[in-house]
């Protein structure tokens, strides 16, 4: 169960699991954004990254220290990337390039995330990762409103001034 999970239910075994797991977290985190419920989303996310502590230290002894195979990790970071942001296609397709970008490259202490024990280590540089898409998400957001352009549902800006 822990392997299934870890992988999401086998994501984590197919070429690009990441980068497949993070695209396939976009329409959960659109269901859950439906919902209307502010608090859906960060609730939902503590729960997958402990979740991930949790079977990243149970899968690490047998898979080694940040199996390609899990990505859990990239689910959490995903959602990360889009908390306590509004709700639109255009900022969750931004999100999800943003998350790859810092999660593959790694800059500004990411790699050092993973030096952390266990579960931990494989879970917490994506949450970084996802940390710093958000944060040029929600800077996009308020020049945004600054200017009079807001995200609207689709793929495009709404000019509102």
């Amino acid at each position: 169960m822990n392997k299934l999970i870890a992988s999401i239910l086998g994501i984590g075994y197919v070429k690009g699991g990441g980068t497949l797991a993070a695209i396939v977290t976009c329409p959960l985190i659109w269901l859950i954004w439906q919902w209307h419920v502010y608090a859906a989303l960060f609730v939902a996310t503590v729960l997958v990254t402990l979740i991930g502590i949790y079977v990243g230290n149970k899968v690490e002894p047998e898979w080694g220290k940040d199996s390609y195979r899990v990505v859990i990790d990239e689910v959490s970071g995903m959602m990360v990337s889009m908390l306590f942001l509004p709700e639109s296609l255009y900022l969750l397709l931004a999100g999800l390039i943003l998350f790859r970008f810092f999660d593959i490259l790694k800059p500004l202490y990411i790699r050092r995330m993973e030096a952390l024990p266990g579960g931990t280590g494989v879970m917490m540089d994506d949450v970084l990762a996802g940390v710093y898409a958000n944060i040029v998400l929600q800077i996009a957001v308020v020049l945004g409103k600054l200017t009079g352009y807001l995200f609207g549902p689709g793929f495009s800006m709404i000019h509102t001034g």
